[in-house]
């Protein structure tokens, strides 16, 4: 063939793709109830509080864990547990089932109602950790005791709850199943630990009628505000208007409320189960039928969405690059039926372009029961000696009951490295380092292993069984991993 021809060819290639694409925006239709006012940017630092404050810990959702690790044997050790109650779902958590850990400030500890005993440690680190169970439990991350009592939310919770990032005394907790009827989300004074606000999922405004809130809310500390995605398809925007008063102990809010909701051809199932990312203006997520969107929080409008692949409800991981944001996520195998690809994918944020993708053949068990393969577990971000790296845990991937974890490049999607499973996991990994910058990778699997893995090479090189599925997510300050099972406990665990 000529070189003209060829040159024909491409050309005509490239204007149906232009066309297709085209063609696919024309299609996307979006709408808010009321606009709010433009919104400050997110700081480029979420918060200044020490600690894991929502799920993966930042905007980016790239921090899971906070502190170093002084590791030297690499065997994990269970040092508390603390059982739940239990509702129709069990105890302890499911997915994603994060806890939130915090080092209060002096000023805001002592505006709680947290146990006399804490209130005088050196150092409390307070483990907040909603479950299955339908409770809000307060511990103690160096012992496991209560710190103040649960509070009973009524519904079984399966997403990681959200501290206000200023470190304020305000508790997001999301609800999962709607056992008592009704479902939403919430927001608690942890002065006294009472409702403040419940907002309800049930939504006339929304396409979709299922109202849970899986996702993590987060908190903007420049301008007082909070945004969450639900599985009615709906984005919430609040500005909270809060006045928090340490010298009198209080905390109030008076949130104005603005809810958007889109369509895209081809997808009819708008829920958002995954937790927004974002960066500066611009929040990035993606939805139960596979379509990935950034919605811009100046304009209120979105910047592109993309056409839906499969049902995608792994937190999407941002990077900036020299300026530009770059996304990493992948889908699940559950349209496609009982086998599929996972695809991975990384996208440049500013403009939707998809830069490299990956597929994984994977398994997924349908039915009244399903237990999707693919992605579940959010990514890890790679940093300092591993920040060429990005990690992904694919459930179901090789056998029905097996699993891989695989290092990519993030430049090219090659693979570095590749661990492959005997089990599989939800759970995402989280990464931890310790002072010299040497990285490690914890991840907990569906028989309960939690393994220690050298995140350069992808060996691993320490475990703890505990012997039961886990699901939830764990955090990690400094040597401590706190994560439950859906066995019914919350385990405390020290990275020795």
């Amino acid at each position: 063939m000529s070189r003209g021809k060829k040159t024909l060819i491409l050309a005509l290639i490239l204007i149906c793709l232009y066309q297709g694409i085209a063609q696919a925006g024309s299609q996307y239709s979006s709408q808010w109830n009321e606009k709010p006012k433009p919104s400050q940017n997110f700081p480029a630092q979420y918060t200044d509080v020490e600690g894991i404050l929502t799920f993966r810990g930042n905007q980016e959702r790239s921090a899971p864990s906070y502190g170093t690790t002084d590791m030297k044997q690499f065997r994990p050790k269970i040092v508390w547990e603390k059982k739940t109650k239990s509702s129709s779902w069990g105890g302890g958590a499911g997915w994603t089932g994060q806890p939130a850990i915090v080092r209060w400030a002096p000023e805001v500890l002592k505006t709680m109602n947290v146990k006399a005993k804490f209130l005088s440690k050196p150092d409390f680190t307070e483990v907040i950790y909603a479950s299955l169970d339908g409770y809000v439990y307060f511990l103690d991350l160096e012992t496991g005791e209560e710190t103040r009592n649960p509070i009973k939310i009524g519904n079984p919770i399966k997403g990681s709850v959200s501290v206000d990032a200023r470190g304020y005394p305000l508790l997001y907790v999301g609800e999962g199943i709607p056992e008592k009827g009704t479902i939403g989300f919430n927001l608690f004074s942890l002065t006294d630990q009472k409702l403040l606000l419940h907002v309800s999922g049930k939504d006339p405004f929304a396409y979709r009628t299922w109202g849970a809130f899986d996702s993590s809310a987060m908190f903007n500390r420049e301008d007082d505000s909070l945004i969450v995605g639900g599985e009615n398809g709906l984005v919430y925007y609040l500005k909270l208007n809060t006045v928090f008063k340490p010298s009198e102990k209080t905390i109030t809010i008076n949130p104005i409320i603005s809810k958007y909701r889109y369509k895209i051809a081809g997808n009819s199932y708008q829920g958002i189960e995954n937790s927004l990312a974002i960066h500066g203006n611009l929040a990035f997520f993606a939805d139960n039928g596979g379509s990935v969107q950034a919605l811009n929080l100046t304009t209120y409008t979105s910047e592109w969405a993309l056409p839906p692949v499969d049902d995608t409800d792994a937190t999407i991981v941002l990077e900036t690059e020299g300026g530009v944001p770059y996304l990493y996520t992948g889908t699940e195998v559950d349209k496609q039926g009982t086998t599929g690809n996972s695809y991975i994918r990384k996208i440049n944020g500013l403009t939707g372009e998809v830069v490299w993708q990956n597929q994984y053949k994977s398994f997924s068990l349908l039915g009244a029961h399903p237990v999707n393969g693919g992605l579940l577990a959010t990514p890890v971000l790679g940093k300092q000696e591993i920040s060429n790296l990005v990690i992904f845990t694919i459930a179901r991937f090789g056998t029905f009951s097996g699993g891989l974890m695989v290092a990519l490049n993030k430049s090219t999607g090659k693979e570095a490295w590749r661990l492959p499973m005997k089990n599989y996991a939800w759970s995402s990994p989280v990464d931890v380092y310790d002072q010299s910058g040497k990285a490690y990778l914890i991840q907990a699997d569906s028989v309960g292993k939690i393994s220690v893995i050298s995140a350069s090479n992808g060996l691993e090189v320490g475990c703890l069984n505990i012997g039961t599925n886990i699901e939830a997510s764990p955090a990690v300050f400094n040597n401590y991993a706190v994560v439950a099972s859906r066995g019914g406990k919350i385990y405390g665990i020290k990275l020795e």
